[in-house]
């Protein structure tokens, strides 16, 4: 865990920039802009975490790899999004890979800290929900947690599996990829058929 917690943290940054930086340029907005929403898809949601369970400062801001990692992924879509575009829906399909990623980074780096199991569940989904979130408020969009589609629950799911699996004592690198197989599987599933949450009908 020394050693994938730390990778999962720098992939779940990674594949959510990318997202991000996709945002931002069919947004058509500057480098700038692009590198914006690329840092606060990857970050936002880890340095949430980290600051509801004091650890501080957040590793994103202590540690300037995931700056760089940000940068990267942003300036890579800025300049070659035309080879980002052949992959299906790439936004949703990175927005997957970092939810399920983050999801269950943030559930154990919670356990480590000591907070209860479903305390530390719902630290998981936070990780996983906030940089999409934000970056979806930045570019306009309704945030797809609020909308009925199968966003939060597919990180809850993924979260909770993992720390089901801390409190059994099963192997904790096989429950934390099954945990975010688990979540990924879910978010896919609602995005290829249609999965939805009942939403509420405005009766006139």
């Amino acid at each position: 865990m020394e050693i994938l917690l730390p990778l999962l943290n720098l992939s779940g940054t990674f594949v959510f920039a990318i997202s991000g930086a996709m945002a931002g340029v069919n947004r058509q907005l500057d480098v700038f802009g692009v590198s914006v929403l690329a840092f606060v898809a990857g970050n936002v949601g880890g340095i949430g975490r980290d600051v509801l369970i004091g650890a501080l400062p957040p590793a994103a801001i202590a540690h300037v790899h995931y700056s760089l990692i940000s940068l990267t992924a942003a300036l890579a879509v800025f300049f070659g999004h035309r080879l980002i575009d052949h992959i299906q829906s790439p936004i949703l399909l990175f927005d997957a890979a970092g939810l399920a990623l983050f999801a269950v980074a943030g559930s154990q780096k919670a356990l480590e800290y000591g907070l209860p199991a479903p305390m530390a569940a719902v630290l998981g989904m936070i990780t996983g929900i906030g940089g999409g979130m934000t970056r979806d408020v930045l570019v306009a969009r309704v945030p797809a947690v609020l909308s009925g589609e199968l966003y939060a629950v597919a990180a809850l799911a993924g979260a909770t599996l993992v720390v089901i699996g801390a409190q059994l004592a099963w192997p904790p690198v096989a429950i934390t990829l099954v945990g975010a197989g688990v979540c990924f599987a879910i978010r896919l599933g609602a995005l290829r058929r249609g999965w939805r949450l009942p939403v509420a009908r405005h009766r006139k």
